[in-house]
């Protein structure tokens, strides 16, 4: 007989907006521009426990969009949700919170983004997919490479470091 408290249990408890900013510095000016704006997208994500098997996961994207070096305008926004998570195998939780759960929080955090450019008074933007899966094997990576150098004191341009 299967013990029921031993189902694995993911369930989403809230998805929520946790932080959004804009800021226009160049305004009202950069609207006479003719140009259109230069685009970089930095992302980053987060997961922390907020109790036994609960667990905030976050989603923080920031849009920079530049006209000529003049910033147009700069958005950061962060998309959180609370996730019960139990029963799940200790190797299966990281990826789950670093791959499933920005999955399912960064179509809000899109909208959302999308939403405050276009009220902001600028075409709207619509931010393209993002391979989660590959971002959290680059960051496994980054980490790798950063606990490597660190345990051999290598700098990184390849000497060695002093003590």
């Amino acid at each position: 007989m299967a013990d029921e408290n031993q189902q694995p249990v993911f369930q989403i408890q809230r998805v929520y907006l946790k932080d959004m900013s804009l800021e226009q510095p160049n305004s009202p000016s950069i609207f006479l521009e003719q140009e259109a704006p230069n685009m970089e997208v930095a992302v980053d994500v987060g997961a922390e426990p907020l109790a036994e098997g609960i667990f905030e996961s976050t989603v923080t994207i920031t849009v920079t969009a530049k006209i000529n070096d003049k910033i147009a305008f700069l958005v950061e926004g962060k998309q959180a949700g609370i996730f019960e998570v139990r029963n799940i195998p200790a190797d299966q939780l990281d990826p789950l919170l670093g791959i499933g759960c920005p999955n399912i929080i960064y179509p809000y955090l899109r909208a959302n983004i999308a939403d405050l450019i276009t009220r902001a008074g600028f075409p709207p933007v619509h931010l393209s997919e993002i391979n989660f899966e590959v971002f959290y094997q680059q960051r496994l990576q980054a980490i790798a490479e950063q606990q490597k150098n660190d345990a051999g004191l290598v700098m990184p341009d390849g000497t060695a470091a002093k003590h």
